[in-house]
């Protein structure tokens, strides 16, 4: 453990270094703003392209899939080629396709640009959190930039309901994309100048082969639990999880023989970082899965505009940016594994609240929930996030960063494969399609609760109150499951903090 002595003696960011932590949060603000508004754009995305209930959730996956499939290799290729300059190159192919995707013209062009994104979003978010790393050697302000960095995420998730909410009131869907625009212009101009390059001073080739492996194994991994998620566990989900195994296994012993391995499987040894990776896996899968039932209760069940479901969100987001940032002086005297604990309780109360309620939580049930959620995320990422930083060689700052954005986007993918397919299949087995609703209306209300009120709203008014009214009673089915399945997980991970986190400082 290092003395409070020894921290003074690292060297001390300035101004300058300062000034580079607030550019380096302008990708990280619009990653997190692209999530938040995608799950607010789902209704009118399901209205305009009428994608099946599959395509829709391929939608919000595909880009956290490609971006869980090449974060590590993106991180690695970081620390060989140039931090900066593989975020420059990042910014740019985002920015371009970024544009493609808001003219989509179906569901298939808008899965295939959003995996495109993802491709390009795996240069962003690694690159930030190394530079990060190399701007502030000292413990204490790295904490500090590391808890403002997190509050980026909470920053852009607070942006995105009100700045899509006015794009969705005001423009077509597809405006949510072009917000990427305005944000990456400044970067190319200011990153230069504030950010000083960093790699790995060990010039290894990059590993073809270990980048493929990476893929080979996140890519059927997740494939196979979605497929079990919605047509249960058969021959195919067992054969793509076996894959993965099997490509993950053959990807660790590489990582073994190299002597410049893609990533250093040695840091799994050491308890915090294992720990806080797992933590923030944990914690994703139930934040992202809890957005995306609470965005569309918000707008199709309670029918608030976007942007007015957007502000009931902006409370829990503020508090969510306070608490990572309170948490920082509290973590000098408190252990990390009683911190992050104490912390995830407050998103279990946020879940447990909203399981009690079921269909029926209200705008100020749904605003108190995500104000608790905010609270549990907001500290224990801060914390977790410094503890996979600290435990990681500086020189493979980009490897380690990639591999905790490969936690939060495995996250991402996990959070709507299990609990958005469990909450879809609940919607299917529930909805029931009164009579006089037929054909492709029928099949249209029967995919996606977004659907069945499209198709509702143009029907004869009492054919169209009895559909809505039946959806909105399938969807509210699966709330209390989904919102009890989202506590179990958090309750897992508090498990995980208590034992793994135990002897960190």
């Amino acid at each position: 453990m290092m003395t409070t002595a020894e921290m003074r003696l690292e060297p001390r960011a300035g101004a300058r270094e300062w000034w580079g932590l607030v550019v380096l949060m302008l990708p990280v603000v619009l990653i997190s703003a692209d999530n938040t508004i995608l799950n607010f754009a789902l209704p009118e995305i399901s209205e305009a392209l009428l994608p099946t209930g599959t395509q829709l959730l391929w939608i919000l996956d595909v880009y956290p899939l490609v971006l869980a499939g090449l974060l590590v290799t993106m991180g690695s290729i970081g620390d060989r080629l140039g931090r900066r300059k593989l975020l420059l190159i990042g910014a740019t192919g985002f920015g371009v396709v970024s544009i493609l995707a808001a003219f989509a013209p179906s569901a298939e062009a808008l899965i295939a640009a959003r995996a495109a994104l993802g491709l390009f979003g795996a240069t962003l978010m690694p690159s930030t959190l190394s530079l990060l790393r190399n701007l502030f050697l000292n413990r204490e302000q790295r904490r500090l930039a590391i808890a403002v960095w997190g509050t980026g995420f909470a920053g852009g998730g607070a942006l995105g309901p009100i700045a899509g909410g006015f794009l969705l009131e005001h423009f077509w869907w597809g405006s949510i994309f072009l917000l990427a625009v305005p944000v990456l212009l400044p970067l190319f101009i200011l990153l230069p100048i504030l950010v000083r390059e960093s790699r790995d001073p060990v010039d290894a080739p990059i590993d073809l082969l270990s980048a493929a492996l990476v893929l080979l194994t996140m890519v059927p991994f997740v494939w196979s639990i979605k497929h079990a998620a919605e047509d249960g566990v058969d021959l195919a989900a067992g054969v793509a999880f076996v894959a993965a195994v099997a490509f993950g296994i053959l990807f660790v012993m590489r990582q073994l023989k190299l002597e410049h391995p893609m990533l250093d499987v040695s840091l799994f040894r050491n308890a915090a970082f294992s720990g806080a990776i797992v933590i923030n896996l944990f914690s994703i899968i139930a934040f992202v899965g809890g957005l995306f039932f609470i965005t569309q209760h918000l707008q199709l069940v309670l029918g608030l505009s976007p942007m007015i479901a957007g502000l009931v969100l902006l409370p829990g987001l503020a508090v969510m940016i306070i608490a990572g940032l309170a948490i920082v002086p509290i973590a000098r005297n408190v252990r990390p594994s009683l911190l992050v604990a104490v912390s995830l309780v407050f998103s279990v109360l946020c879940y447990g609240s909203i399981a009690v309620q079921g269909g029926a939580v209200g705008v100020l049930g749904v605003a108190l929930a995500v104000v608790s959620l905010g609270i549990g995320v907001g500290a224990a990422e801060t914390i977790t996030n410094d503890l996979i930083l600290a435990n990681a060689p500086a020189a493979k700052a980009g490897a380690a960063s990639g591999l905790s954005e490969t936690a939060y986007e495995l996250g991402s993918v996990l959070g709507v494969a299990t609990l958005g397919t469990v909450l879809t299949a609940s919607y299917r087995g529930h909805i029931v399609i009164p009579e006089g609703v037929g054909g492709a209306d029928a099949a249209a209300a029967g995919e996606t609760l977004g659907g069945a009120v499209q198709v509702a709203s143009e029907l004869p008014s009492a054919l169209g109150s009895a559909l809505y009214d039946a959806a909105v009673s399938a969807f509210g089915s699966g709330v209390s499951i989904t919102s009890w399945l989202a506590a179990g997980i958090i309750v897992a991970a508090i498990v995980v903090s208590l034992t793994t986190l135990r002897h960190a400082r």
